[in-house]
This record gives C-alpha cells, sequence and structure tokens, in this order.
C-alpha cells in the first residue's frame, strides 16, 4: 500500500515563507528584488511598475525602489513596449548569470544526444527542468524535425503541481522537500487545494507503479505529456525529463504504451552516469 503524499505531521515551511521577524538570518529586501526579477517570463517583452507590483503583491512605490535599485546594477533595464510605454526588461547582468549557470550544467550535453533520440522515435517534444520555486523552468529542449510539438523553449516557465514534469520532480524530491513544496501550493490556492491535493495523492501512485507521472489535459487541454525524475550524480539537485505535446498527435495510449519504456531507460542511463560527468 503507498504511503500519502502528504503526512499529517506539521509542514515545515521553506525560507521563502519565513518572515523576516522569524528568521533573523533573512533579507527582505533581497528577497523582494529576487521576486521581482522572478516575476519576468519567457513571453514578457517589457513589464511596468504596477503589473510588477501586482505579479510580487508588493506596494508600487516598494516596486519603484526595486526597479531603480535594480537599473542601477544593471539587472533590469529601461524599455518600450510596442505601444510606447515605458517599463523594464531583464538586463545583461541577469544573463551572465544564467548562462554562467548553464555552463555548469554539463547534464545538458550528457542528456541532449539521448533525448534527441527520444524525440525522434516519439515525434514529441523532450524536454529538461529543473525546479524555481512552484515552476519547473526548461534548461535544454529536443524536438523531431517532423512533427508539430509545443512551442515552448529553454527559459520558459510551466507550473509544478498541474504538469508531467512538476508532478514528476514532486515525486522524485525528498519527503521534506515535498511536504514543504505542497503547502505553499495549498496557500496560493485554499480553495483548488482538495482536488490539487487529490490528483497529487493519484500522482505519486502513478509513479510508483509505472515510473513516470503523467498530465492528459491537465495543464493545457490539448497537451499531453509523461515525465520522470531523477538525481544526477554529486548530490545535485533533482531534474526532470519531460515527452509531450499536442494531444492529437500524442495519445494517452500512444505515450504510455510506447514512450514510456524508452523515457524510464533515458532517465535510468542519466541516474547511472558516473560521477565523474560532472
Amino acid at each position: 500500500m503507498s504511503q500519502p503524499l502528504v503526512s499529517s505531521r506539521p509542514v515545515v515551511r521553506t525560507a521563502s515563507l519565513v518572515h523576516a521577524k522569524e528568521d533573523r538570518h533573512f533579507v527582505t529586501a533581497l528577497a523582494r528584488g529576487l521576486d521581482v526579477l522572478s516575476a519576468f517570463r519567457s513571453r514578457d517583452r517589457t513589464l511596468g511598475n504596477q503589473e510588477l507590483a501586482r505579479r510580487c503583491g508588493l506596494p508600487k512605490s516598494t516596486i519603484s525602489r526595486l526597479t531603480y535599485t535594480l537599473t542601477k546594477h544593471g539587472y533590469l533595464e529601461h524599455a518600450q513596449d510596442a505601444n510606447g510605454h515605458a517599463g523594464y526588461r531583464l538586463g545583461s547582468a541577469v544573463l551572465a548569470l544564467g548562462s554562467a549557470m548553464l555552463a555548469r550544467m554539463d547534464m545538458r550535453q550528457l542528456a541532449r544526444p539521448l533525448m534527441q533520440d527520444l524525440a525522434d522515435s516519439s515525434q514529441a517534444m523532450v524536454s529538461l527542468g529543473i525546479r524555481d520555486r512552484l515552476s519547473m523552468i526548461y534548461v535544454e529542449n529536443c524536438r523531431s524535425e517532423s512533427a508539430l510539438t509545443l512551442s515552448l523553449d529553454v527559459g520558459s516557465r510551466i507550473p509544478l503541481a498541474s504538469t508531467a514534469m512538476g508532478r514528476a520532480y514532486l515525486c522524485g524530491c525528498s519527503d521534506n522537500e515535498r511536504e514543504a513544496l505542497l503547502e505553499r501550493i495549498r496557500v496560493q490556492d485554499e480553495k483548488a487545494w482538495p482536488k490539487t491535493r487529490e490528483v497529487l495523492e493519484l500522482a505519486l501512485t502513478h509513479y510508483r507503479d509505472h515510473g513516470c507521472c503523467a498530465s492528459f489535459g491537465d495543464w493545457q487541454k490539448d497537451v499531453n505529456a509523461i515525465a520522470a525524475a531523477f538525481r544526477p550524480a554529486g548530490g545535485r539537485s533533482v531534474m526532470v525529463v519531460n515527452c509531450g505535446g499536442p494531444g492529437f498527435n500524442l495519445s494517452p495510449q500512444f505515450l504510455m504504451a510506447e514512450v514510456r519504456p524508452q523515457l524510464v531507460a533515458l532517465v535510468r542511463r542519466l541516474q547511472n552516469a558516473s560521477g565523474e560527468t560532472f
């Protein structure tokens, strides 16, 4: 009998949920600045202070001071949208940080040829992702040249609870991390939590039975995907390989019967890769 996804013992909150008064080491101003940078999505050309205030849940006056400081340090740049409205876009300092991280992520080079083989055989998009807060971020993508696939690219974010990649991460991480993340998901949407918890309980059972998680129209009604998690050698954080695409091209039956064995084998190879590679 499978263990419940969420235990009955109290959840330990992560640092992002701890108020500064409860943790003297927590720097609220720094956290808020990082929240501003994290508010940008790959589809955003520019964001103004008002939209940033809405996304971050902070007063506009606070956002104005943060964007001013981030601009001075090169993490934001002044820009205008297509209608001539003033705003901000991510600056070169952010690009430098991201490039430095990707350069160290040797797993991308190791995984890419295996991912491309799976993309070609499945006629799907195969992605490698890592977690950031309550999202998964694509760090590598492979597509089949002869198939219609999703328009997502490296740097794209997808939600944790409703996607195959996010669910696989929740199944692959430690119990303590999972409990903390589930508490954050609950707080984010109390009304939807009972249904969300039920779906995630089923996802854990599915992962134990089949070695992968699935999302068949749950995230977007016309998108199907399966995903499996692994922890790279050297104690690195959990990563996830996702295989998905338009539902008319990738049925649940095809993904589970034909693609799942290949996905599980791919993840097993990455899991067992020599630590010397990293």
